[in-house]
Order: C-alpha cells, then sequence, then structure tokens
C-alpha cells in the first residue's frame, strides 16, 4: 500500500500563523484559510478590518486550489482567456487568484486561500504561509 504526507491540525496552525504575520507586517486585512487534500476546512482566521466577504472567499479559493492540485490562478486565466463554459465546473467556486496548494514530496497535501488586498497580495501571504512547512 502506498502512503503520502498529509496536513495535521498543528501544520495548519503553524502556516496560519506565519500568513498572519506576513498580513500584519505589511498592515493588510484579510481572511486565511486552510483546507485539507479534499478541500475540508482546517483552519481560517479573519483579520481585523477584513471584509466580511473575504470570510468565504478564502475558503472557495483553498478548495479550487486543493481539488484542482494548482494554484487557483489557473482557472482564472483560463475564463479571461474565454472559455467561459468553465464556470460550469463543479465544486471549484474560488476561481480566482489567491489559493496555492501545499505540496510535500510531490504530494498536494492541502491548500491555503487568502482574500482581502490585491489578488497577488492574496499569494504573497499565502505562500509565505506554506513555507513555515519547508513546502512548495
Amino acid at each position: 500500500m502506498n502512503t503520502k504526507p498529509y496536513l495535521t491540525l498543528a501544520d495548519a496552525k503553524q502556516i496560519g500563523a506565519a500568513a498572519e504575520a506576513e498580513a500584519l507586517a505589511n498592515g493588510w486585512a484579510v481572511s486565511i484559510a486552510i483546507v485539507d487534500d479534499g478541500g475540508h476546512l482546517l483552519w481560517q482566521q479573519r483579520l481585523d478590518g477584513a471584509p466580511p466577504i473575504s470570510s468565504h472567499i478564502a475558503p472557495s479559493k483553498a478548495n479550487t486550489a486543493a481539488l484542482g492540485r494548482r494554484e487557483s490562478k489557473v482557472y482564472e486565466d483560463v475564463i479571461n482567456g474565454g472559455r467561459m463554459s468553465f464556470l460550469s465546473a463543479p465544486k471549484l467556486e474560488g476561481m480566482l487568484e489567491g489559493g496555492v496548494p501545499v505540496i510535500v514530496d510531490g504530494h498536494v497535501i492541502g491548500a491555503v486561500g487568502v482574500s482581502g488586498v490585491k489578488s497577488n497580495e492574496d499569494v504573497q501571504i499565502a505562500k509565505a504561509g506554506i513555507a513555515v512547512l519547508g513546502a512548495a
């Protein structure tokens, strides 16, 4: 039987703390969500001042990155490139930049979604969180 790494709650808390630190260091009010490889929410936080809608968008971005096994921006680019039918893809609601998969030993073990600032800044926060694990 094959084995693979998985994201623990302790890992999610570490990622969340590092992502929060990156957001606060830049003065950004965001929501941060961390999901497992099946897109199920493990941890979420909405920083003071973050827009209420961001608490819905962040987990959707994370879910999309986990299930799609790639950054959520890929889907945004597909749609912006004219493939509007992709909007009907099942279970993918956060097809906006800001969802980043957590990859360990070639396995997607979860994802981080961030919402509340510019999309590239959302990604910066997510990647800062993921970096605490030494993962991609």
